[in-house]
């Protein structure tokens, strides 16, 4: 059994990290790729490629967990969305079209995802078997958000985009939850060994809608990740207090914290649960003073806890990997000391 999946199951005292975006852009090795691969979709569904990058941080840093180069935005595309990842504005998919996505089968969505199943199981035979390799979905809500041209690249949020399709938002949700139960399965047969769920938007949620929107697709795929008897980290980003009520109803594994939820006010609200994470990513562009006191924070307020070192977010592209590589050993030495 895997060392993160282990601590997850058991709810133990950690001694494991890793990081989010921890394969890609902040890496000259990842770079080197990139730079030849100028297709982001095509680079994820390149399965030797995907799989190489998935292990470059754990060759440089030999971290505890590997989580498969993929995006959450690799589901509207197998569901016959166009998706680019346009220079210097990020993500842009075109209009969607309901009755084009209710058109879509789960053998042709499965089939478009092949070759991240196959980086998954390139991955796995090539990962100490002591570490764990996590596959991850988007949320329902989250995929919702860019699927309907709410968030187009680094464009404000269009809130008139959700008001002018309520009628169509529940319905999509559920086949959303579908499709990512699928998708989830499939990782799990590759041999991912824990699912990370990212709810990246559950902030924007009005809080009359939590339950609709957030809780109740997040609660069925934790469900069915737990009838998998597969652990599940989920990371239902902004909802700040409203963690305590998700926690509540989804019952995940873990829940991972952002870097906004204070990390007191966690401790003494979040049970059950092993938590993950809530360092600020912005921290690792600080000096190494500043960034093993952010570190030495959190490790002391969860001491004791099952808590996974992790960041409140992705790692920043402009982050020095020399400062990830002694962040890495100051939590490694700091641990081994207590």
């Amino acid at each position: 059994m895997s060392n993160l999946k282990q601590i997850l199951e058991n709810k133990e005292i950690c001694k494991s990290v890793w990081f989010m975006r921890q394969a890609g852009r902040y890496l000259p090795e990842f770079s080197a790729i990139r730079s030849r691969n100028q297709n982001f979709i095509n680079l994820c569904l390149d399965s030797k490629l995907s799989s190489e990058i998935t292990l470059q941080p754990i060759k440089r840093f030999d971290l505890d967990s590997a989580i498969i180069f993929s995006d959450i935005l690799m589901v509207p595309y197998a569901l016959n969305q166009k998706v680019e990842f346009l220079k210097d504005l990020g993500p842009v998919l075109e209009e969607f079209n309901f009755k084009k996505f209710l058109e879509n089968d789960k053998i042709s969505f499965t089939q478009k995802l092949y070759p991240v199943y196959k980086a998954i199981q390139i991955t796995r035979e090539k990962l100490d078997k002591k570490k764990s390799l996590i596959g991850f979905i988007g949320a329902p809500w989250t995929l919702l958000i860019y699927m309907l041209g709410v968030k187009q690249g680094k464009k404000e949020i269009n809130y008139k985009k959700i008001k002018t399709k309520e009628f169509e938002v529940d319905l999509i949700l559920d086949k959303l939850t579908d499709y990512l139960c699928i998708h989830i399965e499939n990782q799990i047969n590759a041999g991912a060994d824990v699912i990370q769920v990212f709810d990246s938007w559950a902030g924007l949620i009005s809080p009359e809608n939590l339950s609709n929107f957030c809780y109740t697709p997040n609660m069925k795929i934790v469900n069915f990740c737990k009838e998998n008897k597969i652990p599940v980290i989920c990371f239902p980003r902004g909802l700040n207090k409203n963690y305590k009520e998700f926690n509540n109803m989804v019952k995940p594994d873990a829940l991972s914290l952002d870097y906004v939820v204070d990390p007191i006010w966690v401790k003494q609200n979040l049970s059950n649960v092993v938590l993950q994470g809530g360092l600020d990513p912005k921290l690792l562009l600080s000096s190494e003073e500043e960034i093993f006191a952010g570190a030495k924070k959190y490790l002391d307020i969860f001491k004791g806890m099952p808590y996974i070192f992790n960041l409140g977010h992705g790692l920043l592209p402009e982050t020095d990997p020399d400062k990830v590589s002694k962040l890495i050993n100051f939590y490694r030495e700091y641990r081994n000391e207590k």
